[in-house]
């Protein structure tokens, strides 16, 4: 096929993207070694119990996974979760959901960026963390401005890159704990320290959810991917095992070796985000410490790159629907990406991420709150399935009333649950970042007249 033939029409994106490049877009933005950057947040609110956060968490997002499968093989496009609730629910829903989820595209970015700037800064204490976050900003933009095609080439390097580390990293430690022993009880990534608190853990859960939301940004690249509408939910779900794995194995190992307790960690904010670095580096080497920190401060940025192009495409699919100002609608000819939306995005993430950089407890802050619009866009997700299989009956096939009623109802009780569990502050972020919303959807409503 010649250039011109596979040339995308004016304004569309170009379909471009294998299921291999979605499976590893998936895992850069999910992170192989996301459990790194979180743990000592993780750790400090759950008592110790780190591993069962992962396992739980782990389950709580099969459901959505399912459900975000079911729902991108019967809506290909690129709002995902906005064109979804649109769908299955109304055109309100559809907004507020994908509304919502862009306040995660807004901050899951900065915390990435602010993962890159923390481990850099452990290495070279005297470059403030805001420098590196600045740096690591404006680079992934400009590949994100390049074109789909030269991000996942880097990408797919920055992937195998970081899962070669991060099994080194699991190898050396096993080894450690098998001549040296463990600093804590060898359960106790389960059970935690000096007991179980079931809220303890449903509240580091609300935070751990952070580290899988790389999934539902695969559904963002429906209309890039070559190939069936099934691409999206394989590439999902096969996201999702892999983390979860790498996830508990990599927090249990850490919670072994980790010196500093728990509670030290929350009564210090500001020593949770070296935790894992630190522990690594006393019980195995700073040669592991270096070669960690550069990796996860790699995979963080590029992780940041594709959540920073996923909110943009859900910022383009609104737009396109006259529910955010149509410039924002526009595509590159040239690369095929949205420039402006990508540009906005980019200018969003910046401003959150240096603000955080600035504060010894940022991480805390953002890691606590980033959650909330995307719990809120996953519910409204699970209704969306069931209004579209179970009640309009959209779908060609007659509906499933497991998959289709029984699967969504059950994650959007447990999303409600985690939910109820966030912190006052996200909450508080959350309903603020709503009210937002509403006004910006009476002032689109009031151009649209116009």
């Amino acid at each position: 096929m010649d250039a011109q033939a596979s040339a995308p029409a004016p304004g569309t994106l170009r379909r471009s993207v294998s299921l291999g490049q979605l499976i590893f877009f998936g895992l850069v933005f999910i992170g192989p070694a996301a459990a790194v950057g979180i743990f000592g947040t993780l750790d400090a609110k759950s008592s110790g119990a780190v591993a069962t956060v992962y396992v739980i968490a782990t389950l709580v997002m099969a459901f959505t996974a399912v459900s975000y499968m079911r729902m991108s093989r019967e809506i290909p496009r690129a709002g995902a979760v906005f064109a979804y609730a649109g769908k299955g629910i109304g055109p309100r829903a559809g907004y507020i959901s994908g509304w919502m989820i862009l306040l995660d595209y807004l901050l899951i970015p900065s915390v990435a960026y602010m993962f890159t700037g923390i481990a850099l800064n452990s290495l070279f204490p005297a470059v403030p963390i805001w420098i590196f976050v600045a740096v690591a900003v404006v680079l992934t933009t400009a590949l994100n401005l390049a074109g789909v095609q030269l991000a996942s080439k880097v990408i797919t390097g920055v992937v195998l890159l970081e899962v070669a580390v991060l099994l080194v990293v699991l190898a050396c430690g096993a080894y450690v704990l098998s001549v040296h022993g463990s600093e804590r009880p060898w359960l106790s990534p389960f059970t935690g320290i000096g007991g179980f608190s079931l809220i303890a853990v449903l509240g580091a859960v609300s935070v751990a959810v952070l580290s899988f939301l790389g999934f539902d940004a695969l559904a963002t690249f429906a209309e890039e991917a070559k190939g069936g509408v099934r691409l999206i939910g394989r590439a999902t779900i096969l996201c999702l095992i892999i983390a979860g794995i790498l996830f508990v194995a990599q927090s249990y190992v850490g919670a072994l070796l980790s010196p500093t307790t728990p509670a030290q960690l929350a009564a210090n904010p500001g020593l949770q985000g070296a935790a894992y670095y630190n522990a690594v580096g006393d019980s195995i080497g700073q040669w592991l410490h270096w070669l960690l920190a550069l990796s996860k401060a790699a995979g963080a940025a590029f992780a940041a790159m594709v959540g920073q192009g996923a909110g943009s495409r859900i910022i383009m699919d609104m737009a396109r629907e006259r529910r955010l100002p149509a410039g924002l609608a526009k595509v590159s000819v040239r690369t095929g990406v949205p420039v402006r939306s990508i540009l906005l995005t980019a200018s969003g993430n910046i401003v959150v991420a240096l603000w955080a950089a600035t504060r010894g407890d940022g991480l805390d802050i953002l890691s606590s709150a980033v959650n909330v619009g995307a719990l809120t866009a996953f519910i409204l997700l699970h209704i969306s399935v069931i209004g579209y299989f179970l009640v309009k009956k959209l779908a060609p096939e007659p509906g499933n009333w497991f998959l289709h009623g029984v699967v969504p109802a059950i994650g959007a009780a447990l999303l409600v649950v985690v939910l109820a569990s966030a912190t006052p502050l996200a909450l508080w972020l959350g309903l603020a970042w709503f009210v937002l919303g509403l006004v910006v959807a009476a002032f689109m409503r009031r151009t649209r007249r116009e």
